[in-house]
């Protein structure tokens, strides 16, 4: 009788820890996946970028807001502030999901969370490191 007890809890234990371990593998594969997502996105220096915009089939998004925009901008690049609470919904009333996505801010944290928001609608987008400032810096030309 002794022993029956034993191995019922020793069961018991085995299950807990068990149902344990499931739960932190999906726990912890989910968290892999949503890393995969937030690199699901092409970074690319400046003469890349450039390269890149220069197709026509690719779309120009410049993610920063209305003043930053009048002070310069990416020749061909519409606005749309990442910031604004209607950003996806203002992107993907433009936006062809079937051609290719460039984005860009000011130092490339906000378009960076623009693409992330864009891959999650099924985007293929592209981001310039380093936004307008690198694009200054390597001598390439804003527009008014």
């Amino acid at each position: 009788m002794i022993l029956i007890m034993i191995n019922i809890k020793s069961l018991l234990m085995l299950a807990i820890v068990a149902i344990i371990a499931v739960s932190c593998a999906k726990i912890f594969s989910k968290g892999a996946s949503n890393a995969k997502a937030l690199e699901a996105f092409a970074n690319v220096g400046v003469d890349e970028f450039q390269a890149f915009i220069a197709n026509p089939v690719v779309q120009l998004l410049d993610v920063r807001t209305r003043d930053e925009f009048d002070e310069g901008h990416i020749a061909g690049a519409t606005l749309i502030d990442v910031n604004d609470s209607t950003f996806v919904e203002q992107a993907m009333a433009v936006i062809d999901k079937q051609r290719p996505v460039a984005v860009y801010c000011r130092s490339g944290r906000r378009s960076a969370r623009a693409a992330n928001l864009l891959i999650g609608q099924g985007c293929q987008v592209t981001n310039l490191v380093g936004g307008v400032m690198a694009w200054q810096d390597a001598g390439k030309e804003l527009v008014k």
